[in-house]
Order: structure tokens, then sequence, then C-alpha cells
């Protein structure tokens, strides 16, 4: 039985109630740091430990959190982990954290998190708190690293800083559209097209009576 619901929650989380292309939430990130695969990576590895590590903390003090204050105190939370994050990033990756600017920062903001400790971690056990956290920012990272790798291959002929041999040939004329910010809500608007396309609706469409 607990197999199974953390099955239903893997899944959940990574395919149907994916946190980008259907919830739309957290899609700043998809427009702010994509242009690169690896600052997309970094910036997935972030939001996977903050979303998971916060679903985990929400849950083990969630019978002990007021729910007067329950918000406040879960901004702490995400505050936290987000800052340990930054601050280990400015620390032995310098270069990374200058790439990526005030975004990792403004992660405590993102929608996904405070939605999962909300919505799942308040009402769950730790484990099974931390398995949702985990992979709905597993399910995250996957679509903006999916984003991340058509718009640095298509404009700029190279995957993770490295050339690829048909795109960086004169053979193909790089689409400079693609590393600029309508790039992103281009790519991120097909993508969310797709996977919309193959994903059946959750309630079944309602007949019109004449």
């Amino acid at each position: 039985m607990v197999r199974q619901k953390t099955g239903h929650v893997i899944l959940a989380a990574l395919w149907g109630d994916n946190p980008v292309f259907r919830q739309i939430l957290g899609i700043c990130s998809a427009l702010a740091v994509t242009n690169l695969v690896l600052n997309t990576a970094v910036m997935g590895a972030a939001v996977i430990f903050t979303t998971a590590l916060s679903s985990l903390t929400v849950s083990i003090l969630r019978k002990w959190t007021p729910r007067i204050v329950r918000m406040m105190v879960e901004v702490l939370i995400i505050g936290f982990y987000v800052i340990l994050f930054d601050q280990t990033l400015k620390a032995y990756w310098p270069d990374m954290s200058r790439n990526l600017g005030p975004y990792v920062g403004l992660i405590i903001t993102n929608c996904i998190i405070m939605g999962r400790a909300e919505a799942f971690a308040n009402g769950n056990p730790p484990g099974l708190s931390f398995v949702d956290g985990l992979f709905s920012g597993l399910g995250y990272a996957c679509v903006l690293l999916c984003v991340a790798i058509i718009r640095e291959l298509l404009g700029m002929g190279t995957l993770l800083g490295m050339q690829v041999p048909f795109f960086s040939t004169p053979l193909w004329d790089r689409w400079i559209i693609m590393v600029m910010p309508p790039g992103a809500f281009f790519t991120l608007a097909i993508i969310v097209w797709i996977a919309r396309t193959i994903q059946p609706d959750k309630e079944p469409k309602k007949k019109v009576g004449i």
C-alpha cells in the first residue's frame, strides 16, 4: 500500500501534476535561465534541493506549527534552504553564481515550493512529503532542461558549451532569437502544448445537450 502510494506520488509529480505543463507554475525561471543548459541544470538542482528539504521540514513541524503563522513559517523554511544553496554556490562556484545572478534567491517566491508545502507536506508524513518535493522539483527541472537544450542547440549550436557538428557548421544558420526571451516563450509554449496533447484531461468533458 505504501509502495503504491509512493509510486502514485512520483508519477503525479513527474507527469500527472507536473508543475510546469500541468499547473503552469514557476515559469519565470524558464524565461530567465534556460538559454544555457549548464545554468538550467544548476537552477534545477537548486529547486530540487529546496523543494525536497522544505517539504520534509514542513511535514516534520506540521503538528507544532500554529495555523495562524503557518505561511510565515513555511516562507522562513524555504528561505533558509535557498540561502544555504546560494551561499554554497557563491563559495564554491562563484562564476556560476554570477551567471545566475538574483534568480537563485528568487526561488523563495517560486509558487511550486510553497504549493507543495501547502497542498501536500501539511497533511502527509515526512517520508512521503520528501518524495513529493523531490520529484516535483525533478519534474520542474526536466521541463526546464528540455527548453534549455532546444534553445542552446538552435541558438548557439552548442550543448553544455561544446560544439554540436551539424549545428555549428555554415549549413546551419543559428536562430539568435532562441537565446533571447521570446525564444523561451515559444519553446515553452510548444512543450506545454505537446505535453497537454499527449496527456488526457483529468476530468471528462461534459456533453452539452440541446
